[in-house]
């Protein structure tokens, strides 16, 4: 349409223009979101949906190694951060060895 077209346009023809204007762009615009996305979930390497993810393996529970002598059920596995009541007792001179948790029977099943 040239500019003589839209100045001679009525009011009416002009808004149904638009529609159609607008319901063409709003259905590309959909498609281009849809491909993007898919895009997106092959670069990421997920072919599921966004928000699954996956399952962490089954770890076995961790016993505690040391125990705090002052208060026995303040204990540490030995893994992450040191607690308080460790760094505690080792500033106040005590070893890790000193900490450690008494298993003399668990050793005995193990070398048996």
């Amino acid at each position: 349409m040239g500019n003589d077209e839209w100045a001679s346009a009525t009011t009416a023809e002009l808004w149904r223009l638009y529609d159609e204007v607008t319901t063409v762009l709003s259905r590309r615009m959909i498609a281009e979101k849809a491909k993007l996305e898919e895009r997106l979930r092959r670069i990421e390497g997920t072919s599921g949906a966004p928000d699954q993810e996956r399952a962490r393996r089954p770890y076995p529970p961790v016993l505690p190694k040391y125990q705090n002598p002052k208060n026995p059920s303040e204990t540490w596995s030995g893994r992450g951060r040191q607690p308080r009541w460790l760094k505690a007792q080792l500033r106040a001179g005590k070893r890790l060895d000193d900490l450690l948790i008494n298993r003399s029977s668990s050793k005995r099943r193990r070398t048996g």
